[in-house]
């Protein structure tokens, strides 16, 4: 049996010419778990974020996820591992414009040799799950920004992560919507025990995880 964490961080640096940004983070995430990292604006927290996930390099420190060290790994090394192991929920939802729900949704398979029908039906499975199956021909410009984010998520699943990060996934919604978008994290998590760590600045939504992280001024504080 396999007990270590899923996501483990060690003495994690990172500066921006002489502005550090974030400061010695060392913290370990398991598998099925659902943390939230708080923080106000410059805190650092989406900079940890994008550390975490292989999106950026430390400047200094040690990024293991699902058992493998990723700090010394090519650009193309972290591509392919990101595609295999890693989901993405954006606040700006990052959605092609010229394609439709369902391409969007798919669009992380297209590199993966399969038959274009079951790729398809891959993505028209995730959108019934969102509740958005009836917009599955619809380009992002004909959708309400809940309904983009529904599209993101179901993205965001279609590789079958070990792993999702999310940015402020409720950020560019209204607070009703937001309510909504959440209440699919916390069901997948619940039903599916996906795994996710979410950045947010509002401290209600970060709530609804099964651990809080508060950063400030790039280090991790409680």
């Amino acid at each position: 049996m396999n007990n270590h964490p899923i996501l483990s961080a060690t003495d994690l640096n990172k500066s921006f010419d002489s502005l550090q940004v974030v400061r010695g983070v060392t913290f370990n995430m398991e598998k099925g778990e659902f943390v939230s990292i708080v923080g106000k604006s410059g805190s650092g927290k989406t900079t940890l974020l994008s550390l975490l996930s292989g999106l950026e390099r430390p400047s200094g420190g040690r990024i293991t996820l699902d058992g493998t060290e990723i700090t010394g790994s090519s650009e193309n090394e972290l591509a392919l591992f990101r595609r295999e192991t890693v989901g993405f929920i954006f606040q700006s939802f990052q959605l092609i414009p010229t394609l439709s729900a369902w391409e969007n949704v798919a669009l992380p398979l297209f590199p993966v040799k399969m038959l274009a029908e079951k790729r398809r039906k891959g993505a028209l499975e995730l959108l019934r799950q969102m509740k958005m199956e009836h917009r599955a021909d619809h380009r992002p410009g004909a959708l309400s920004g809940g309904e983009k984010q529904r599209v993101a998520i179901a993205r965001a699943l279609v590789n079958s992560p070990k792993i999702v990060f999310a940015d402020e996934p409720t950020g560019n919604l209204d607070s009703e919507t937001g309510v909504a978008i959440m209440d699919i994290l916390k069901r997948l998590h619940r039903e599916n025990g996906m795994t996710m760590l979410m950045v947010t600045h509002d401290l209600d939504l970060a709530g609804s995880a099964d651990r809080i992280i508060r950063m400030q001024d790039g280090e991790v504080v409680s």
